[in-house]
């Protein structure tokens, strides 16, 4: 993986800007330690920062051939069938990367070719012929790749502080920015990137940039149809799917190992992939994250039934492992909360954001590339929201009365109208069949909400907390074409046994120990020591009232924090009261480190 960005101006001439632009480059070498590059035209300058995984020698970045100059970040996992299709049509290749696939597809399909790549990816390709910019951004949206328009410059970039960099870029919010932070966060409006005028090509979609302006355009979106496989064949066909897309992505000219909570998602890839390194007389190397003392504090609850461990232990055995636990302490995750949003350049989960940043710096001394179990639970339907269909808002966003009481006047809107309107909006975007039964429809919907609202606030996550480190992070059960088969699936089917990812555990049921097939979904692992709500607490407490902070939100709602409880997760099942306090701190933080002004109304 890499960090790309780019800055077109067809207006003005860029050669003497080479000083700005190297500085773009610098903010992003946390995403492409090991090289960089530009390419630095009349109207138009192109940015690498290369992480190294595949053709380390050869393929370096920007990458040209004829008048055709690309930058990219991501992995085609579908390279040699693809490369060898591009042969028969009269390519020629000089090295083994993807970016000369993926260069050379573009010349011959143009915007056709991003149906036939297999992998993760957001790019860019400048032609000098016709001074074109295209941009792409792969089907789930599991590479970023975000945008503006400053003065009639157009600026890209991997992530938005590159864009920051850029002297044009001004670092603004507005009452919409507010209401993301406060009613949505930490997700985001999908395609919008919380400052104000920064977007991000949503996934699936492609942009052409010309003088008569950018035009974006979708490429890829699920579809519905009706499930013919009967329930054997669903499972086989499942099985193959999964165990073809986690096979096609250890690909790795480096090191590469995988997360292992003994949840089921992470222990399917480990399974699959230690298999496949016994084949080669190799060990798959694999991490797991526990807190020190959480044993002391743990208790189960309904969202967090078991602590990993001893699940953990028993994949290790199973699948004989070259394992290393990473031991965190609570108090790491407290300087390492600001650092997540350096890392994300926005407020995040707050302590679960930093406990993978944490985790991510401590496995990148290992590997360079990993696998993850991120997506199983949004396609498959693993969260309790799936089997309460009935709904109104986001279901993973329910605190919507106790968000409000936190604003200033001056920005609180009819919170739950506002949710539930865009709710609704991505509500009737799901593709239904007039065979569905109510049933299905509701949970389709549900799907397609999670698929591209709370799915995407996870893969930002993953992408931005391990490429901090330099790690890169490869998600198989996000791949496209496993999604738009599973999609269509009928709820009897994906329920079967009344369990959470049925279907799932049904069809891996023969690779795992039972223990792992049997075991309730548990979500991340979190902090329980009572130290870290303490220390929470402290920071808190420090606290002015000429704190940015609150400029949005009111001091003395905030301020009741220090005592009181929320009985309701701020977000998703994990970010309670330490969680609330961690996130609201990161605000504070982000305010003044990105030196964010306010636009008024």
């Amino acid at each position: 993986m890499c960090g790309i960005a780019g800055v077109i101006d067809f207006h003005h001439h860029l050669e003497n800007q080479e000083v700005i632009f190297k500085n773009m480059i610098q903010s992003m070498k946390h995403r492409g330690p090991d090289d960089e590059g530009m390419v630095l035209m009349e109207h138009a300058a192109l940015m690498h920062a290369r992480l190294s995984v595949v053709d380390l020698e050869n393929g370096k970045q920007p990458m040209r051939i004829n008048h055709y100059v690309i930058v990219y970040n991501g992995e085609c996992y579908n390279t040699e069938e693809l490369r060898n299709k591009l042969i028969k049509k009269g390519a020629r290749f000089f090295t083994q990367s993807d970016t000369e696939v993926i260069l050379n597809a573009y010349i011959f399909y143009k915007e056709k070719c991003l149906s036939m790549i297999n992998g993760i990816f957001a790019f860019a390709i400048f032609d000098t012929k016709t001074n074109q910019l295209f941009l792409a951004r792969d089907p789930m949206g599991v590479k970023p790749l975000f945008y503006t328009s400053v003065n009639q410059t157009f600026l890209f970039a991997s992530e938005i502080k590159t864009l920051l960099t850029h002297p044009l870029v001004p670092s603004l919010i507005d009452a919409s920015s507010i209401h993301q932070l406060a009613y949505l966060g930490p997700g985001r409006i999908s395609g919008n990137g919380v400052f104000k005028n920064i977007y991000e090509l949503k996934p699936g979609e492609y942009g052409l940039l010309s003088e008569e302006g950018f035009h974006i355009h979708s490429y890829f979106s699920i579809t519905s149809h009706t499930h013919q496989d009967d329930f054997i064949t669903t499972l086989q066909t499942l099985k193959k799917m999964v165990t073809d897309s986690v096979e096609r992505q250890l690909v790795s000219d480096v090191e590469l190992g995988a997360f292992l909570s003994g949840g089921l998602d992470s222990s399917i890839i480990c399974a699959i992939a230690s298999r496949a390194y016994q084949k080669q007389n190799k060990k798959l190397k694999t991490f797991s994250l526990e807190f020190e003392n959480d044993d002391l504090y743990f208790i189960p609850n309904h969202f967090q039934p078991s602590s990993d461990t001893p699940f953990v232990e028993v994949m290790v055995k199973e699948f004989q492992t070259d394992h290393t636990v990473i031991r965190l302490k609570s108090t790491d995750l407290i300087d390492a909360l600001y650092e997540a949003v350096d890392a994300r350049d926005l407020p995040g989960m707050a302590d679960i954001d930093a406990a993978m940043l944490l985790f991510c710096k401590e496995v990148k001394k290992h590997v360079d590339v990993v696998l993850s179990g991120e997506c199983a639970d949004e396609i498959f339907g693993g969260y309790p929201w799936f089997t309460e269909p009935k709904f109104s808002h986001f279901p993973w966003s329910q605190n919507i009365e106790f968000r409000n009481s936190l604003l200033l006047d001056t920005y609180k809107i009819d919170a739950e109208a506002y949710i539930q309107n865009l709710t609704s909006n991505c509500l009737l975007q799901a593709p239904l069949q007039q065979d569905d039964t109510l049933f299905d429809i509701q949970t389709k919907q549900m799907t397609y909400l999670n698929m591209y609202w709370f799915m995407q606030t996870l893969l930002d996550r993953k992408d931005r907390m391990s490429m901090k480190s330099g790690l890169e992070a490869r998600v198989p059960f996000c791949d496209a074409s496993l999604i738009q088969y599973v999609y269509s699936i009928p709820w009897r089917f994906k329920h079967i046994h009344d369990r959470e990812k049925g279907l799932l555990r049904e069809a891996m049921k023969d690779l795992l120990p039972e223990k792992i097939i049997e075991r309730k979904k548990s979500p991340f692992p979190k902090t329980h020591h009572p130290m870290y709500l303490k220390i929470l607490r402290e920071e808190l407490s420090k606290l002015h009232e000429h704190e940015p902070l609150f400029k949005i939100f009111n001091f003395h709602q905030v301020k009741l924090l220090l005592s009181e409880e929320c009985a309701i997760p701020w977000y998703g099942q994990l970010m309670t009261t330490p969680q609330t306090i961690a996130y609201l701190l990161q605000i504070n933080y982000w305010l003044k480190k990105y030196q964010i002004q306010i636009q008024s109304n």
